[in-house]
């Protein structure tokens, strides 16, 4: 391990507003984000997989009535978003370490407002279906979480998961399609998203990639 990861996973030990395995939080917070950890009813918005939590952390600014939990695996990326919301004083936004798959052990049903997936890996090899993070089998878990009218958004660089996105939405037994473009930058919905940008998304932008949005609501 590199200098600078080791670096990232010793600040995440010692944030308070990271979760993890190492800490008590992680065995008790299921069920009891706003109880335990941000003391108030505000509402909760997850983005799932989200990497350096750049979009955490820039909805979390935009949103002070709302908190926002950030989801990655990855603890030398969450440390990143970690400092940017503890350097802003956001005291609205928490990191979770743990894999989306596991997200049963965290929240409870009809938990979350708004869940958000940002440019996830399209996983374009067949035999990844299981991996994609718009298959059936995930939708079928958000939509536990979810109160009723909840929100899930998905906004994508890949042409490829967004039409798979679209099929298995509009097949979804949970959720109907809302609104969807596959220009969100030349559309109305680009409002929507507060001008808060990825570092992935400035380049694939950058590269003349179109950016693709779905947005659906819990049945």
């Amino acid at each position: 391990m590199s200098r600078r990861k080791l670096a990232h996973y010793e600040f995440s030990a010692k944030a308070s507003n990271v979760i993890e395995p190492t800490k008590p939080l992680y065995k008790t917070i299921k069920g009891k984000w706003n109880e335990l950890y941000f003391k108030n009813d505000n509402p909760i918005v997850v983005e799932l997989a989200c990497g350096k939590g750049e979009y955490t952390v820039g909805l979390g600014k935009v949103f002070p009535e709302r908190n926002f939990i950030g989801m990655d695996i990855k603890g030398d990326r969450i440390a990143r978003g970690s400092l940017a919301a503890s350097e802003g004083n956001l005291t609205n936004v928490a990191f979770l370490r743990a894999g989306i798959q596991y997200s049963d052990e965290f929240f409870k049903e009809k938990e979350l407002s708004e869940i958000w997936l940002i440019h996830p890996d399209p996983q374009v090899r067949d035999r990844d279906e299981n991996k994609r993070l718009t298959n059936p089998k995930f939708l079928e878990m958000y939509a536990r979480f979810l109160k009723t009218k909840g929100m899930f958004l998905l906004k994508t660089d890949s042409s490829f998961l967004y039409e798979y996105s679209l099929v298995t939405l509009g097949e979804s037994p949970h959720f109907e399609i809302v609104e969807h473009t596959d220009d969100l930058y030349n559309s109305p919905l680009l409002d929507e998203h507060h001008g808060v940008k990825t570092h992935y998304e400035k380049i694939f932008v950058a590269k003349g990639y179109s950016i693709k949005y779905i947005k659906a609501k819990l049945k």
